[in-house]
């Protein structure tokens, strides 16, 4: 049964202090997901191809290729159930319920099996401390299916107003799109210049990762529901590589901020979900910040923008 209270605000509270546990079995569970898209998608520049996007009921894979076959694997955060599809057409689907990682991967697994979907995946999670092997992560099984619904709502509102701001770039610009390695939605504009190689650093990801990721330079943002650093919800913007002047840029609105531990800007959720007009006011954090990268940065912001 779908069930979801569209008396609330389009942009829901999402205070992290109330879900910190069901966020960290979900950035668990779609990173499982997430690589079995890895594992049989070709290889796309900047990892395109591992990505889960927003829909109108959750997240999804996409279709993934499987021999002559496709499929996709989809988190319905309305009636709160996992949904593998396939081309011939079959079905299967489970409960998202309070259980283990460690649970859920053998769900996952087990139904692709029952669907003569043959895949292997590596099951440490990425970019993440301390990491449990999926197969044996008994810690995490926290599953709050309003909470739950609550942030994908949230994505509903980043996703749809990143499309607007990435609407205004006829340069290389990435899809907007989920990332389940840092948990959050990102949409990234290139300048088309090559970047310096990225130091890494990130846990259990290889350096190479972040190499391919940032092999030119660019100015992202996006969303992370309380994960990130930050402690909160919150909008995020970048460069790679930060030109010098970046951080003292001129910066709207007055709640956006420069944070030196994080050496991002940062828009606070709430600020958003509050404001009068949250689409205005996160476009102009995202404009804002773009711009503080296109002109320290010296791109061609003539060529690369729609007029």
């Amino acid at each position: 049964m779908t069930l979801i209270d569209t008396s609330e605000h389009p942009w829901p509270a999402l205070p992290f202090i109330g879900w910190r546990d069901t966020c960290a079995t979900l950035h668990m569970w779609t990173q499982i997901v997430g690589k079995i898209r890895l594992a049989l998608e070709p290889m796309v520049n900047h990892w395109w191809q591992v990505p889960l996007y927003v829909t109108s009921s959750g997240l999804t894979t996409s279709p993934i290729s499987h021999n002559a076959r496709s499929f996709q694997i989809d988190f319905d955060f309305c009636r709160h159930v996992l949904v593998i599809t396939t081309s011939d057409p079959q079905r299967r689907e489970f409960a998202l319920a309070p259980y283990p990682v460690a649970e859920f991967y053998e769900k996952v697994m087990g139904a692709l099996r029952d669907l003569d979907i043959d895949v292997t995946i590596w099951t440490m999670p990425v970019e993440v401390s301390d990491a449990i092997p999926f197969e044996q992560d008994r810690d995490h099984k926290s599953y709050d299916a309003r909470a739950a619904q609550r942030f994908w709502r949230a994505l509903v509102q980043g996703d749809r107003v990143m499309k607007q701001f990435r609407a205004r770039f006829t340069g290389k610009v990435s899809p907007v799109h989920f990332f389940w390695g840092s948990f959050d939605l990102a949409v990234t504009r290139f300048s088309g210049r090559t970047a310096p190689p990225h130091p890494g650093g990130m846990p259990n990801l290889g350096d190479w990762v972040a190499v391919e990721a940032y092999s030119h330079e660019v100015s992202s943002c996006g969303f992370w529901p309380g994960n990130g650093g930050f402690g909160k919800a919150a909008f995020y913007s970048y460069a790679y590589p930060a030109p010098a002047g970046f951080a003292g840029a001129p910066l709207r609105p007055p709640a956006a901020v420069f944070d030196t531990n994080l050496q991002e800007f940062i828009l606070d959720y709430e600020d958003v979900r509050t404001s009068p007009d949250p689409d205005a006011m996160l476009l102009e954090f995202f404009q804002s910040t773009y711009e503080a990268a296109a002109n320290a940065g010296n791109w061609d912001r003539a060529a690369l923008e729609r007029r």
